[in-house]
């Protein structure tokens, strides 16, 4: 099975440079959206029944922002939106999809960079999460926990590690939670297979980061220790335009 996840930085941006065309053509089994920003109401039959796919869209309640979907071959048992928790719900981040062997999680994480408070929501999201995840780990079950993490977890995962130490989004207090993940026993898949530097998700808009590759890893597949043997790559697809992150992909 082929597994993708980007952040499209609005889904119908995306449609106008190719999205659905480049969707046809990877032709994942299962791929995770986030930042839609965009209700289903706002969005024409393309986007709502690609062909091939069934398709579940978890909006933010505020239009124009946040918002994660789901398009896959193969119908889930159920699809969950949210941890039940409405602080974190209301915005549209949170997607579970159930398929028996594996629960496919696609994650929209909040950006910490707007003020103190945000900062805190994004922190107390990130403890609701791995509280949520462990749960699950203790049931017996296997996840897949991909998306836009808004962190870079190590100086490896960003250009100018030492430039950045006091933004949001590589913060001591961050990067310790993606060390508690890891803790848990969660992999990280991507550097399972590739330990080199270099290998970013995002790029600023500004001054040609992303042709000069001035980038951050901040788009991850994660999955429990027991799923570990199902994981077969991991890599990314830094020359696929359309948004200023690039798909990330997973084979399992």
């Amino acid at each position: 099975m082929k597994l993708i996840s980007w952040n499209v930085n609005g889904i119908r941006a995306a449609q106008k440079k190719g999205f659905i065309q480049w969707l046809q053509k990877e032709s994942p089994d299962i791929i995770g959206l986030q930042e839609i920003k965009a209700m289903e109401d706002q969005l024409d039959k393309e986007l709502l029944a690609p062909h091939g796919y069934h398709a579940y869209f978890n909006p933010a309640r505020r239009k124009g922002y946040s918002g994660t979907a789901i398009y896959t071959k193969s119908q889930p048992h159920e699809v969950l939106n949210g941890f039940g928790i409405s602080e974190f719900d209301n915005e549209g981040r949170i997607q579970a999809a159930d398929y028996g062997d594996f629960i496919f999680f696609n994650i929209y994480f909040p950006n910490g960079k707007m003020n103190q408070d945000r900062l805190e929501y994004k922190l107390n999201f990130y403890d609701a999460s791995l509280e949520y995840f462990d749960k699950l780990i203790k049931q017996g079950r296997k996840l897949i926990i991909t998306g836009d993490y808004n962190t870079a977890h190590k100086e490896i995962d960003l250009a100018r590690p030492k430039e950045n130490k006091t933004e949001s989004g590589f913060l001591p207090i961050e990067r310790k939670w993606l060390d508690k993940l890891t803790d848990h026993g969660y992999i990280d898949c991507f550097r399972k297979f590739n330990q080199g530097p270099d290998n970013y998700t995002w790029w600023s808009m500004r001054g040609g980061a992303r042709q000069r590759n001035v980038g951050w890893r901040i788009d991850y597949f994660f999955c429990s220790q027991n799923t570990e043997d199902l994981i077969k790559n991991c890599y990314h697809m830094p020359d696929v335009m359309g948004s200023d992150h690039c798909p990330i992909v997973l084979e399992i």
